[in-house]
């Protein structure tokens, strides 16, 4: 279809053609590219008056949709989403970042292209945003703050790789590198390895050590943010088992702690609620849906191994959890682990919204007082 630019000048601000009931009416669907994205703008009655593209760039976004009058847009979520939504709120404009995992219409398509998607984004959003699936993105201070954890994470991740590397190599030749935790690995641990072998490693066990100053650095700057941005943060910490990088990232994930009515909801919120397919009385146990953050996600759940573990203290959530482990089966464990951690989630959540004091056998010590008989 050709673009059509006397409807891009009958939406521009000041214009009298166009009436103010038309514009309520105004709907733009977004496909979002690395380099150029492409638009649809759907009139009142649903037609399509303008298609094209525009460069997936702050300037690129100004100029196009910054002479428009209020219009409702709407774009799948995805890495450019988080600025170019708030760009558009910030322009005046009803901004809708679509969850396209969720909509089938877009996500299974036969014919999927950039063009069709845009299409297809402007159309739902016409008809009922909800069929979007629409998500929140968090403010640009609480991604900045948020930055701070995943390039930390993406170190820890570069020196678990050399770490695993370093102590494959050595075995090929018969030897070992000394136990010992990633932080204190070191040219210091090559000491009883033969000569040729020290000096084939040392760069790498170097580099290794360079990393670990880098990740001290990223742990000191993430407690100072959450002990002067995020002092809810220890509310959260209250629960052994639970640091300073676990409360900050789920304050910062969840974003608004009153989001939810129910605590409930944040299981489902991070992806450890299980898929539902029941038919009649078919109930078939599925897997989780995985669906919300995945480093939230891998966090919670290593909160949950601790909590499990014989380091763990015993609270009601470590009884809980230990129960449904011992039931048998050969996944037993790792169900009661995500169990765990969608409780621990749904406990943090609690905590946060409250204010309370944790009270780790809470349950326990209430079930103990019912049973004494009375004096």
């Amino acid at each position: 279809m050709k673009k059509n630019n006397t409807v891009k000048q009958s939406l521009k601000k000041g214009t009298k053609k166009t009436t103010k009931s038309a514009q309520e009416l105004i709907t733009i669907g977004i496909d979002l590219g690395d380099k150029a994205s492409r638009y649809c703008v759907l009139n009142g009655t649903g037609e399509v008056t303008e298609e094209g593209s525009v460069p997936t760039s702050k300037k690129g976004m100004m100029q196009m949709f910054g002479a428009l009058r209020r219009c409702r847009i709407a774009m799948e979520v995805g890495g450019h989403s988080p600025w170019v939504s708030r760009l558009l709120i910030a322009l005046g404009h009803e901004v809708i970042v679509a969850n396209a995992r969720q909509v089938k219409l877009i996500s299974t398509s036969s014919r999927k292209n950039d063009r069709l998607d845009a299409r297809v984004l402007a159309r739902l959003a016409r008809m009922d945003p909800e069929l979007l699936r629409p998500i929140r993105h968090r403010s640009e201070q609480a991604q900045l703050h948020l930055l701070e954890i995943r390039a930390r994470s993406v170190l820890m991740e570069a020196r678990t790789s050399l770490v695993n590397a370093a102590r494959g190599l050595v075995k090929a030749l018969g030897e070992r590198i000394p136990k010992c935790d990633p932080d204190q690995l070191g040219v210091e641990q090559l000491k009883s390895l033969p000569a040729p072998l020290k000096e084939t490693l040392r760069p790498l066990l170097e580099e290794v050590e360079s990393l670990t100053e880098k990740i001290d650095v990223y742990n000191e700057r993430i407690e100072q943010i959450a002990r002067k941005e995020y002092p809810e943060t220890e509310l959260l910490k209250q629960i052994k088992g639970v640091g300073t990088l676990i409360a900050l990232t789920f304050v910062l994930t969840v974003g608004d702690a009153g989001r939810f009515e129910s605590s409930r909801d944040v299981g489902c919120y991070i992806g450890l609620r299980p898929k539902q397919k029941d038919s009649g009385d078919r109930q078939p146990q599925l897997r989780i849906t995985k669906e919300g953050d995945s480093y939230l996600r891998t966090i919670l759940v290593q909160g949950a191994h601790y909590i499990l573990s014989a380091r763990g203290p015993d609270t009601d959530l470590k009884r809980w959890g230990l129960k449904l482990a011992e039931r048998g089966g050969k996944n037993a464990k790792k169900r009661a682990v995500v169990a765990v951690s969608r409780k621990l989630a749904v406990l943090l959540h609690r905590l946060w919204v409250t204010g309370e004091v944790y009270e780790p056998l809470r349950n326990s010590n209430a079930r103990t007082a019912e049973k004494k008989p009375a004096a």
